[in-house]
């Protein structure tokens, strides 16, 4: 792996030098509500891991095992780089899904297109990058970090931002409150020399996760005071469709991903005319970047779905999205994808089996994984997770085991019973959640021996 060596980065995290002008100015009353993690975070051994189980067989795995094929993830990342330029947008690949370079080299520049834009989902995962050789390289130019701006997280945010700009790279903030502009000024106030943040600014499109309506009493007043901050340059208007996730056919995402655009676009809307009021018109990003996503909305992202958008755009779109690149049951559930496209899986053995204790009497099977190895997640269809090519489910669970169950409607089940010992495959609901608890995931490819043997070791980048 290339990049900066790790103890460097570790042993920089308190350097002055390595800090930059804002470690060395600021103020000890700001910076006491500074936090830093990053020097603290072990991870296993990629060259250990790879010397221990490269060409092993599946089936010589210890469970649980989370499983991703390369293939069906390369798959993936080339579809979302068409349904990005078919619809007409320059795309921001997720990387909280898997956490890994490997990964991200594979979401960013794929057969069909590259892109050089990011979103992170905690400051690790920006530092990451950097380790990496993702910005060294010039793979990664543009990090979001994907969180409105907490305020003890500024000098660290700031220290990468150092780095990237190394590159020629830069690094952007979500905003949507009042006190996160004020806390960007206060800490730019105390640097030698003053800087603007790449902001966009969070739009709620009706999921009340994160974001101002642009309807909102409040849309406005931030929307100037972010004009006026001397540490703002105001790059564009954020949405994501979580709410997507409901959907069941292309029209309902369709519907969600028009929702989504109608929401940043009616947040331009509103900072076009006070924009052309402002007298540092000129360090705001023009035209404004519209960003939307969600891995449903995404995927209904097409000529078709373009041609749909009746209103005139006040700016430029970006498609951003991240579960895309492994796949779930919550994703199968939406008709948007095919089963075969999932690009991971959880192996875990079958431990104990109890005849007729199920509903109906039914027989239900003991495996060794549970809510650490699948999350406690569930969708639409119901349960925890689904056995490959069985008439079988992960239908309960507790924290390090599951029962598996029969599905309402199982038919013939005789012809699928398991016995002590077997090793099952399961995709779960929720791939982010699943791949957050395992500490390193056996990559295989569907082009080489069947995809049944290890070809690669992905250690994910944990932490906050």
């Amino acid at each position: 792996m290339g990049g900066t060596p790790r103890a460097t980065l570790i042993n920089s995290i308190y350097d002055p030098d390595f800090m930059g002008n804002a470690q060395k100015s600021t103020s000890v009353s700001f910076m006491e509500k500074q936090t830093y993690t990053y020097q603290y975070a072990g991870r296993p051994s990629k060259e250990a891991l790879r010397q221990a189980f490269v060409g092993k067989s599946l089936d010589d795995l210890r469970t649980p095992a989370l499983v991703i094929d390369r293939k069906l993830f390369a798959l993936n990342c080339a579809r979302m780089h068409n349904n990005a330029k078919t619809w007409g947008a320059e795309f921001r690949a997720h990387l909280k899904t898997h956490k890994t370079e490997e990964g991200s080299r594979l979401q960013l520049s794929s057969t069909e297109d590259k892109t050089t834009a990011v979103v992170v989902s905690t400051v690790m995962e920006a530092w990451e990058v950097v380790n990496s050789g993702l910005i060294a390289d010039r793979t990664v130019k543009d990090i979001l970090y994907g969180l409105p701006i907490s305020r003890n997280k500024i000098a660290d945010v700031s220290a990468i931002w150092d780095k990237v700009a190394e590159a020629g790279g830069v690094v952007r903030l979500l905003v949507d409150h009042l006190d996160q502009i004020r806390s960007l000024e206060e800490f730019e106030s105390k640097r030698s020399k003053y800087r603007r943040w790449s902001v966009f600014l969070k739009i709620n499109g009706g999921q009340d996760r994160a974001g101002l309506s642009p309807r909102s009493a409040d849309f406005k007043n931030l929307v100037q005071a972010l004009l006026a901050s001397p540490a703002i340059s105001l790059y564009g208007f954020y949405g994501h469709a979580g709410n997507a996730y409901a959907s069941t056919s292309f029209s309902e995402a369709s519907l969600f991903l028009s929702g989504e655009v109608n929401a940043v676009n009616a947040a331009a809307e509103v900072a076009l005319p006070l924009l052309d009021q402002s007298p540092q018109k000129e360090v705001h990003q023009q035209p404004f970047v519209l960003s939307v996503g969600s891995t449903p909305t995404a995927h209904a992202a097409n000529a078709e779905t373009r041609n749909a958008l009746a209103q005139a755009l006040h700016g430029t779109l970006e498609l951003h999205a991240g579960n895309y690149v492994m796949l779930d049951m919550q994703q199968q559930h939406t008709n948007l994808i095919e089963s075969g496209q999932v690009a991971q899986k959880v192996l875990t053995t079958v431990v104990s089996y109890y005849v007729g204790r199920g509903v109906g009497g039914s027989d239900e099977a003991l495996v060794d994984a549970g809510a650490i190895a699948f999350s406690k997640d569930t969708g639409p269809a119901g349960g925890f997770g689904e056995v490959v090519g069985k008439q079988w489910q992960l239908g309960r669970i507790s924290q390090e085991h599951g029962i598996l169950t029969r599905p309402t409607g199982a038919t013939d089940v005789r012809s699928d019973d398991l016995k002590i010992g077997d090793v099952v495959e399961i995709i779960g609901q929720h791939a982010c959640l699943i791949a957050a608890g395992h500490p390193w995931y056996y990559v295989v490819d569907g082009d080489i021996e069947g995809g049944r043997t290890v070809v690669d070791i992905w250690v994910p980048w944990k932490g906050w």
